[in-house]
Parts: C-alpha cells; sequence; structure tokens
C-alpha cells in the first residue's frame, strides 16, 4: 500500500519560504502572531501536523490570517478545502505579475487540485502518455525560441494540472511528477531565457508542489536549487543559502548522483559569487570537482540535463573573472569553449562573453571584440537572455575604448534596428 503523501500544497508552500521542517514552521507562525498583535495565538508542532495531513481540517480564521502573512498565499491554495465546498479559491493563488506576464497560462496561477473521485477518469496511462510529451519539450529546449516553445510549455502545464483532478493513485503520482518537471522547464525558461525572475517565482513554488504530490525528492531539489538563483541574482545571501540548505535536504532523501550534488554546490557558488563572496564560491567548486572526480552509484535523472563536468568548468571560470584572477580565468574558460558540444548553443554564449570579459580586463579590446561578435552570431542562432547580459557586461568593460573601430562594430550589431527592436520585445 502506498503511503499518504498528505498535504503537499502547504509543505511545498513552507519550504519555498525557507521553513524546512515543522518546528520552524510552528516558530514561525507563533511569532508572527506576536508581530501581528494575537499575543494569546500559539501554533504547536501538533496543528502543524494535522494540517500537513493527509486530511486537513480547515483552519480557524486566527490561523488563516497567519498562514496567509506568513506564506504570502490564499488559504485555498494551501491544501484546505473550505466547509462550504467551493472548490476553486475566489482570488488568484498566485501574485499578480504572472497574471500579467506575457504567455502565462491558467496553471500557473491556481492551486494544484485534488481528485474528483476515488477512482479518477483517466487510464492508467495517462501519467506516462503526458510524460512523452514532457520529454519532447525537455530536448526541444536547446533549439527552440524560448518565447514560442514557453507557450506550448505553459499550455502543457495547464493540462496536466487538469487532468490531476482525474487521476488517482501510481497513474497521479506519474503524471505529478511530469508536471512537475515540465513546470520546472517553465521556471526556468522565464528565469534564463526571457529573464523574468518574478514571473519565476511562483512557476518554481507550483512545481515544487507538484513534485510533493509525486514524493519525489529529487525533482524537489532541482527546483529548491533553480529558485536559489533569483535571490542570489539579487544579492540576497541569506535567502539563497536557506533555499540551497532545503535543497541539499532533498537531495540527501533522493538518492542522489554524483553530478547532481556537484551541480548543488555549482549553484551555490555562483550565488556567492554574484554576492561578492568569490573566496567561498572557489571552495565551493573545489568540494563539486571532489564530488565529480569520487562519483557514487547512483545515476542522475533522466531530466537532469543542464550539468556536466564542461559546465562546472564554466562556473569556475565566471567565478575566477569575478575575483579578478584574470589568467586563470582565461585557461579555465579556454578550455570549457574548447570541450562544448556544438549543440550547447545557449552556455556558448555565456562563455564567450566571460571570455570577452576577461581579455577586457586584460586590457586587450581588440581581441574582446572578437569574441563579442561571436557570441552576437550564436545569439542570432539560439537566443539567451543570460547569454545577453553576459555580452552587455563585456562591453561594458571597454568603454575606455568606444573610440575603437572593432568596438564600434560590436555597437553597430547589438544596436542595429533588428536588435534593439527584438531586445526591447523581449
Amino acid at each position: 500500500m502506498a503511503r499518504p503523501i498528505g498535504n503537499a500544497a502547504l509543505k511545498a508552500a513552507r519550504q519555498a519560504v525557507g521553513l524546512s521542517s515543522q518546528p520552524a514552521f510552528a516558530a514561525a507562525l507563533s511569532t508572527a502572531a506576536r508581530q501581528l498583535g494575537m499575543g494569546g495565538v500559539e501554533v504547536s508542532i501538533r496543528q502543524i501536523r494535522r494540517w500537513e495531513s493527509a486530511t486537513p481540517g480547515w483552519p480557524q480564521d486566527d490561523y488563516q490570517r497567519l498562514l496567509v502573512h506568513v506564506l504570502h498565499l490564499p488559504v485555498e491554495a494551501l491544501g484546505f478545502t473550505p466547509p462550504w465546498g467551493r472548490s476553486t479559491p475566489t482570488s488568484p493563488a498566485l501574485p499578480s505579475p504572472v497574471a500579467a506576464a506575457p504567455y502565462a497560462a491558467p496553471a500557473l496561477r491556481a492551486p494544484l487540485p485534488r481528485p474528483a473521485s476515488t477512482t479518477g477518469s483517466q487510464p492508467a496511462t495517462i501519467g506516462a502518455d503526458y510524460a512523452v510529451v514532457t520529454e519532447a519539450h525537455r530536448r526541444l529546449y536547446w533549439s527552440v525560441a524560448p518565447a514560442t516553445l514557453y507557450q506550448a510549455v505553459s499550455g502543457h502545464t495547464d493540462l496536466g494540472t487538469a487532468l490531476l483532478a482525474e487521476t488517482t493513485g501510481v497513474a497521479r503520482r506519474l503524471l505529478a511528477a511530469s508536471l512537475a518537471e515540465s513546470l520546472l522547464l517553465a521556471g526556468r525558461i522565464q528565469f534564463f531565457d526571457l529573464r523574468q525572475p518574478t514571473q519565476a517565482e511562483p512557476t518554481y513554488l507550483r512545481a515544487l508542489q507538484a513534485a510533493g504530490e509525486a514524493d519525489d525528492s529529487l525533482l524537489g531539489a532541482a527546483v529548491l536549487a533553480h529558485s536559489a538563483f533569483i535571490p542570489g541574482w539579487a544579492g540576497r545571501r541569506e535567502d539563497a543559502t536557506e533555499r540551497m540548505a532545503a535543497a541539499r535536504t532533498y537531495a540527501r532523501r533522493g538518492p542522489a548522483s554524483a553530478e547532481l550534488l556537484a551541480w548543488l554546490n555549482a549553484v551555490e557558488a555562483e550565488c556567492l559569487t554574484l554576492c561578492g563572496d568569490q573566496r567561498g564560491a572557489l571552495g565551493l567548486l573545489r568540494r563539486a570537482e571532489d564530488v565529480l572526480a569520487a562519483g557514487n552509484e547512483h545515476a542522475s535523472p533522466d531530466w537532469f540535463t543542464w550539468f556536466s563536468p564542461v559546465r562546472l568548468h564554466a562556473f569556475r571560470g565566471n567565478t575566477e573573472l569575478a575575483a579578478g584572477l584574470i589568467p586563470q580565468a582565461r585557461t579555465t574558460l579556454e578550455q570549457t569553449l574548447a570541450e562544448l558540444p556544438e549543440t550547447d548553443g545557449k552556455q556558448r554564449v555565456v562563455v564567450l562573453g566571460d571570455l570577452a570579459a576577461v581579455e577586457a580586463a586584460a586590457r586587450r579590446p581588440d581581441e574582446a571584440c572578437a569574441l563579442l561578435e561571436q557570441a552576437l552570431d550564436q545569439l542570432s542562432t539560439t537566443w539567451y537572455a543570460t547569454g545577453m547580459e553576459r555580452v552587455r557586461e563585456a562591453r561594458r568593460a571597454l568603454t575606455p575604448w568606444e573610440d575603437l573601430p572593432a568596438v564600434q562594430r560590436v555597437d553597430d550589431r547589438l544596436y542595429s534596428w533588428s536588435a534593439t527592436l527584438s531586445s526591447l520585445q523581449r
């Protein structure tokens, strides 16, 4: 008999705000009660257990206020069913910027539905059938224009969310796992390809909820680590490290492959780099290299397609650049560029941008511009907003040489009619 998953929506929501345990959740709610002038209200661990059970009761009004205050979601999006039987919330479960985002699908705004019956109306093959399209999207990510693919992926998550209400048992868990992967891909496109971090945040929360429905710890780890990029890139180190602590906790339940564990170190290293702690980041990258060298007996999941030893070199090269270790960064990034497969166009743009910044720091503007032109060639084939940001960062480093013909050629391409309009539209 499969063990009950419990209230996955509530568990996912508390993990998303950095509360990795039930005692921490209870303490946060009790603290919020005092801050809100509700001094007589205390939330016990026993109460949290009831809420996170498979059949949580509808919270009393004071508790509802605390849950909304701490988790930033409506009560009905947290796995509770109102006593009057309303099946959908009266207000969106996610922040308003998602509703206004281009191509935002209903699946990214509504709570995951519970089964409408104990048997389900969909066939036992529904999870596997749904996964076929998810896997196709996984492969299409590397070549299809991000905005185009996002429309298809968001529609697919809409379908998957609707099907959950018609699915039970093993089929539901398989469907939820595939939905979690699809939502994770949607979040990746929003954050890395379209640079929409505000929209990516709630998408990752939906992915975590779906991973919880599937009880898939490794998917949960992947979602949490991706969500750490959002505060990390914004310079909020504590928030990023809290999410990484949660991601590592989930990975330990996996079991996780050496590659996935090394990637977690690389993600945290990038967050530390952006928060100004390059020394700490280099330590994490050395740990990642040691983990890869040691290996383990566990295989990586099929969906884990965004990391490899050569991509770890790319992380290191960027950190060395940020730390001012210019000769080391040049060696690392040139090796990375030589080893990247031809099909990895998005990562190639990032590495070319970093190498151009290295040459600018070494006061070699002509070499930097040649690399930037290669990056722009690649961007014309494979758009990647994160890669374009690296190109612009390197161009800003060339400000002292703005009068050079090589720099002006780069500017002519960066600010052509089509490129300027395309950039503004994106």
